[in-house]
């Protein structure tokens, strides 16, 4: 390893020392998560020694292009795919645009179906682009879930019509950590014939995931979620898949993506991948433990919290929590700024939206009232947290709720 890697590596523990001595505790990681200094490592030697164009033919081009297809190989292998199955996009929402773009456009003009069914609790990335699609013609129908987060495959039958283009069903869901019977409606929609999307950005590297047996024809995935870069994911198509190329203007990706691909980014994704699959059993084991110990400590301090989601079917490493909205008057929004104010990094549900105030959509689906959804917390972890930082946390939401209890009962 040359000085300047390791100074570069040097770096990056010393940043992540910051955050622990700056008495900063991060429990964001279903948002993103911290890059591994060995993927680092990776992407540092690509970007300094390999610069040529994986689609230029001179020695140059050829070297990168080795690099490009082996992480391809790479990515592949880890989700049970052929390696000629998977294309690289900018990351996990330009993979479900391409998906439900794609496929829509493509089956609309060839088979002459224009309609859509995707789960209510999907990410903005799917609901926002089936909503634009709407725009162009397209009917759009919206698979409900029950009051622990989950869609009922045989709710999915009665919704499907002969014009039925596509489904798409989350794996999981990135609020919740609900994981969804994919399998089941797999069965469904391969007896209708109907192309099945899953957007798989939050299980891929935290649980098993095989597109055999999930028997999905699309399936989206991003790195910065397993300790990879940010901007870089992949999509998933079928062998057969009809689909449309969502950008145009090169030869790249098999004509199925257009755009010089990006070769360190793509050598880090498939890093941070290798490295995921190898440690995925040891951190499951981890972030369970500190999972159920915070929703122990919860349970038993606060009165009227509530757990958000299915806890048989469930991701190890998301806890979502909110207030029972009869015992406590307050929304509950300040909750997650004070939690900052201490110094600790949550979430009120899905990154992408939180610069809105718009109660969560997913908690709203599952039956939940305004009032308390408003009062959302999630808590998610990953392989640098400690038990302390839990402990930590655990306590200091405990003394915010009843601040807030206090609050409002001293005003009563």
């Amino acid at each position: 390893m040359d000085s300047s890697v390791i100074l570069h590596l040097l770096k990056l523990n010393v940043y992540f020392f910051v955050i622990r001595t700056d008495n900063h505790i991060y429990l964001d990681y279903a948002a993103t998560t911290p890059l591994d200094p060995r993927v680092a490592e990776v992407m540092m030697t690509q970007w300094k020694g390999n610069y040529g164009n994986a689609s230029s033919v001179h020695a140059f081009g050829r070297k990168a292009k080795v690099v490009l297809e082996e992480s391809r190989e790479t990515i592949a292998r880890s989700i049970g795919a052929e390696t000629a199955e998977v294309f690289f996009t900018s990351g996990g929402t330009e993979a479900d645009n391409h998906a439900l773009v794609g496929a829509a456009f493509a089956q609309r003009r060839d088979a002459g179906k224009d309609h859509l069914i995707v789960s209510a609790i999907e990410h903005h990335a799917v609901l926002d682009c089936v909503e634009y699609l709407s725009t162009l013609g397209f009917r759009v129908s919206y698979l409900p879930v029950d009051e622990r987060g989950r869609v009922q495959p045989e709710v999915l039958r009665e919704l499907i019509t002969p014009h039925t283009a596509l489904v798409s069903v989350m794996h999981a869901n990135n609020e919740t950590g609900a994981i969804q019977p994919i399998e089941e409606i797999s069965v469904i929609t391969k007896e209708h014939g109907i192309i099945f999307h899953c957007d798989a950005v939050q299980t891929v590297g935290k649980i098993p995931v095989n597109v055999v047996e999930l028997g999905v024809d699309l399936l989206s995935v991003s790195a910065h979620k397993i300790y990879g870069p940010k901007g870089i994911g992949a999509i998933f198509i079928r062998k057969g898949t009809p689909i449309d190329a969502l950008l145009h203007g090169g030869a790249q990706e098999r004509k199925n993506r257009a755009g010089t691909e990006n070769v360190p980014l793509i050598a880090g994704f498939a890093k941070a991948m290798e490295l995921a699959v190898e440690e995925r059993t040891e951190i499951y084991d981890r972030v369970a433990l500190l999972k159920g110990a915070l929703r122990t400590k919860l349970l038993n301090s606060v009165p009227g919290v509530v757990v958000n989601g299915d806890e048989q079917n469930a991701l190890p490493h998301i806890l979502n929590v909110s207030l029972d909205s009869s015992v406590y008057d307050n929304n509950g929004e300040s909750l997650l700024l004070n939690m900052d104010l201490h110094g600790i990094a949550v979430s009120s549900g899905s990154a992408c939206t939180s610069g809105s105030v718009q109660p969560s959509h997913v908690l709203m689906a599952m039956g939940r009232d305004e009032r308390s959804t408003r009062s959302a917390i999630r808590f998610s972890f990953g392989k640098y947290t400690t038990m302390e930082e839990v402990e930590r946390a655990g306590n200091t939401y405990i003394s915010l709720v009843q601040s807030i209890h206090h609050h409002q009962t001293v005003h009563h």
